[in-house]
C-alpha cells in the first residue's frame, strides 16, 4: 500500500479513472493519502445497476432510489466546480428526468469534453411524450464527444430555434444516438447543423421525408441505420454529399433512386439495402412480369428503378475495403450488367443467407481486378440459374470463369456447418481461384453444425487433409474454437 500510495497524483487520478465512480469513492477510506484524491478525478463513471442493482428488484425500492441520488448529489457536491473531462452516467432504474438534467447540467457548466448518457424514461418518468435533453446542452462550447442511449426514444430536438445560434456544439467532432426511435427534424437541418462533427452513428432512423440527403464536409465516418420512412415504406431517393467521408455503414430499406453519392476518399463501407421477402419474389420474376401485375400494391412503384442501385454503387467505387449483406447481394442483381470496376478494392465481406441469392456474385467478382481476400460469413444460399459460375449449385458450361478472373489469394470461410454443399463449394473455391494461397474454414462453437457428430468430424478432417495433398499451393485450414475444439482434441483430430 505504501508504494501505490507514494506515486506521484497524476498517476492516481488515471488509475481511479479506471475505475467505477462508486468504487473510486471507496478507495478513500484506504488512508489519508487517499482521501480526497477521488474528488479531484476529472472522469466520473456512474452506472445506477452497480449501486442499485436492478437484477435483484432493488430498483423497485424508492428509498434505495433515493439513496443512489444522495449519492451522485454529493460526489458532485464534493467535487465543486472543478474541472472535469469525461462524464459517463447510465441510469435506467426510475430516476425523475429533472434530476438527470440537473446532474448534466452540473457537468456542462464545468466544462465537460466527453458525455456519455444512457437513459431508459417511462412515460410515467417524463410526464410526457418524450424525455427532452436539457436546453444547456445544445448550447455547450466545450462538448467534443457526446454518445446517447435509451431503451425507448431520443428526442433531439428542442423548439426555440436553437441552430440559430452557429456557436451551438461548435466543438462537437464526435456524436452517437443509438435508440428505439430518434426525433432530430430533418436530417437535412440536423447533421450541417455540427460544424465541426467528423463522426456520426445513428441507429433506428425513421425518414420524415422520401427525398433524403445527408449533407457534410466535415465528416470522416458515418454509421447510419435507417428503417426507411414511416410504416416502413422505401424512401424515394437518398443522396449523400459527403466529400471527405472515409468509413460509411449504411443500413436501410432500398431506395428508389440514389441521385447524388459524392464519396471520393471513401475507404470502407459496409451495405445493407434491406428487402422484403415479398420484394425480394418481385425481383426475381421474369421481366417484372409479377410486378405488373401488382402495380396498384402500395409497394409496387418501388421496384420498378431497383437498378437505379448501381448509383450508389458507383459512388462508392473507389473503397478498398467493402462488405456486402445478402440483401444487399440480391438486390445487386439489377444491376450485374452496369457493376462499376472496384479497381482500389482488396477487402470483400459476403454475408450469405439461405433465402438470398448469389445472383450478383460472378458480375461482382470479376469486377475486383485487386481483390486479395474475400471473408464469405455462410456459403449457404437460394439456388437460381443466375447464380452463374460463382457457385456449383448448378451445372453450366464455362464453370468457374469468373473465379479465375479473380486474383484473391485468401479466402476465409465462417459460419460452417459441414453439409455436403458446403464441402462442394469449398472444392469448387479451391479448383477455380488460381491464386488462392490461404483457405480458413471457421467454425462457431454456438452456431448450427453437424461436427459434434465425432464420425461426421472424423469424415470432414479426412476430407480437409485430402483438399491440402490435392492443392498443395494452399494452406487449408479447419478452425475450431471453444467446446468443439476441446470435444475435437479429445478425439484426436486436432
Amino acid at each position: 500500500m505504501d508504494r501505490l500510495s507514494s506515486l506521484p497524483d497524476e498517476l492516481l487520478y488515471h488509475i481511479l479513472s479506471l475505475l467505477p465512480t462508486k468504487s473510486a469513492v471507496v478507495t478513500s477510506s484506504l488512508s489519508k493519502r487517499w482521501l480526497n484524491l477521488w474528488k479531484l478525478n476529472p472522469n466520473l463513471d456512474i452506472d445506477d445497476s452497480v449501486f442499485i442493482h436492478p437484477q435483484d428488484g432493488k430498483g423497485e425500492r424508492q428509498h434505495i432510489r433515493q439513496s443512489f441520488v444522495r449519492f451522485v448529489d454529493s460526489v458532485l457536491a464534493m467535487q465543486g466546480d472543478s474541472p472535469i473531462n469525461t462524464f459517463s452516467l447510465k441510469c435506467i432504474t426510475g430516476i425523475h428526468p429533472d434530476t438527470v438534467n440537473r446532474w448534466i447540467c452540473n457537468v456542462l457548466q464545468r466544462g465537460v469534453s466527453e458525455l456519455s448518457l444512457f437513459t431508459d424514461f417511462t412515460c410515467e418518468d417524463t410526464e410526457e411524450d418524450s424525455y427532452q435533453l436539457p436546453r444547456e446542452l445544445f448550447l455547450s462550447r466545450t462538448l467534443v464527444k457526446l454518445k446517447l442511449r435509451s431503451e425507448h426514444c431520443v428526442d433531439w430536438w428542442w423548439p426555440g430555434g436553437i441552430w440559430s445560434d452557429s456557436l451551438a456544439l461548435g466543438m462537437l467532432k464526435s456524436l452517437s444516438i443509438d435508440s428505439d426511435l430518434i426525433f432530430c427534424g430533418e436530417v437535412e437541418e440536423f447533421i450541417p447543423s455540427f460544424t465541426a462533427l467528423e463522426e456520426l452513428r445513428m441507429g433506428s432512423m425513421e425518414w420524415r421525408e422520401s427525398d433524403v440527403t445527408v449533407s457534410s464536409s466535415t465528416l470522416r465516418t458515418l454509421s447510419l441505420h435507417g428503417t426507411g420512412c414511416e410504416e416502413f415504406v422505401n424512401p424515394t431517393s437518398v443522396s449523400f454529399d459527403t466529400p471527405n467521408l472515409r468509413v460509411l455503414s449504411y443500413y436501410d430499406l432500398v431506395a428508389e433512386d440514389y441521385p447524388l453519392v459524392n464519396m471520393k476518399k471513401l475507404c470502407d463501407a459496409t451495405i445493407n439495402l434491406i428487402l422484403t421477402d415479398k420484394q425480394v419474389k418481385r425481383l426475381r420474376e421474369p421481366d417484372n412480369e409479377l410486378l405488373l401485375e401488382e402495380e396498384d400494391d402500395d409497394e409496387g412503384n418501388v421496384f420498378v428503378n431497383f437498378g437505379n442501385v448501381v448509383k450508389l454503387m458507383n459512388g462508392i467505387q473507389n473503397v478498398q475495403k467493402l462488405s456486402f449483406t445478402a440483401d444487399t447481394l440480391e438486390v445487386l442483381s439489377q444491376c450485374c450488367d452496369t457493376m462499376p470496376v472496384f479497381n482500389n478494392l482488396k477487402f470483400l465481406g459476403i454475408t450469405s443467407e439461405e433465402g438470398r441469392g448469389w445472383q450478383a456474385m460472378p458480375a461482382l467478382l470479376k469486377n475486383c481486378p485487386r481483390l486479395e481476400t474475400i471473408i464469405l460469413e455462410g456459403l449457404l444460399h437460394y439456388e437460381t440459374d443466375k447464380c452463374g459460375d460463382a457457385c456449383p449449385c448448378i451445372s453450366r458450361e464455362g464453370r468457374g470463369r469468373s473465379l479465375r478472373a479473380c486474383p484473391v489469394n485468401r479466402l476465409e470461410i465462417q459460419g460452417f456447418r459441414a453439409t455436403m454443399k458446403e464441402m462442394t463449394m469449398i472444392k469448387h473455391f479451391l479448383d477455380y481461384f488460381p491464386g488462392l494461397k490461404r483457405l480458413d474454414v471457421v467454425i462457431e462453437d454456438n452456431e448450427p453444425t453437424q461436427l459434434r457428430n465425432p464420425e461426421l468430424s472424423k469424415c470432414v478432417k479426412e476430407m480437409f487433409n485430402l483438399y491440402s495433398r490435392l492443392f498443395p499451393s494452399c494452406s487449408v485450414e479447419l478452425m475450431v474454437s471453444g467446446f468443439l475444439q476441446k470435444k475435437w482434441r479429445a478425439q484426436g483430430h486436432i
